[in-house]
């Protein structure tokens, strides 16, 4: 029996691409760069605001100095933007009801920052009890590291690893729950193809958020 399902967020419960990519093209711009399609950022996204800033800067140009600067630029512009054009993906509110109504707690292991995953949550799914909202902070590892995982399971005291599942939408989703030693399943809707979650090895791989939802409530 399922007692947690965590989620991965960017990808996985919300479409947030474009809010990302304009948000990033935002801070390239002031810096004097150029920016990217959007399409670029299905693959730069998903390790944290950092990696997505070294991997959007030029080559050569991705210093401390000038990662530090695009999230002085990035953050308050994102933060301004974060719901322009994100929306939860099709059915994903319903399989929160239902997944719920089973008596199932859901949890978000993301590695957006924390503030932004924070309120993201709140905005598309405030009325869903989560056990615990965690994002990428000061001096925790961030994903494939299983940390957050276990921390999220810490919410629940006796909480087995068989009793918990993690959802994501890529390669590092992946490779977190294999990490953590837990039942993991891939979505195929999000940023990352069917191919590279297969390559994950995952206990199951869901094409829409009804398919999710029986593998979490089964």
């Amino acid at each position: 029996m399922t007692k947690i399902a965590i989620f991965d967020l960017d990808g996985t419960l919300l479409d947030t691409v474009q809010d990302l990519g304009r948000a990033t093209n935002h801070a390239l711009g002031v810096c004097g760069f150029p920016e990217h399609p959007i399409e670029d950022y299905y693959t730069l996204c998903g390790r944290g605001i950092y990696n997505l800033f070294r991997g959007a800067l030029p080559e050569g140009k991705a210093d401390e100095a000038m990662v530090k600067r695009m999230a002085e630029l990035f953050l308050p512009y994102y933060d301004e933007h974060k719901c322009d054009f994100t929306r939860p993906y099709p059915g994903i509110t319903e399989m929160l009801r239902k997944i719920t109504s089973a008596g199932i707690r859901p949890a978000v292991a993301s590695n957006k920052y924390q503030d932004g995953a924070e309120k993201l949550v709140r905005h598309f799914f405030g009325k869903f009890d989560f056990v615990k909202i965690l994002g990428q902070r000061e001096g925790q590892p961030i994903k494939p590291d299983p940390e957050i995982v276990y921390q999220i399971m810490s919410e629940m005291p006796g909480t087995g690893k068989d009793e918990v599942i993690y959802i994501g939408d890529s390669d590092v989703d992946m490779q977190t729950g294999a990490n953590a030693g837990v039942r993991t399943i891939g979505v195929s809707w999000g940023f990352r193809s069917r191919a590279e979650l297969e390559a994950g090895k995952p206990w199951g791989i869901a094409d829409n958020a009804e398919e999710l939802t029986g593998m979490i409530v089964y």
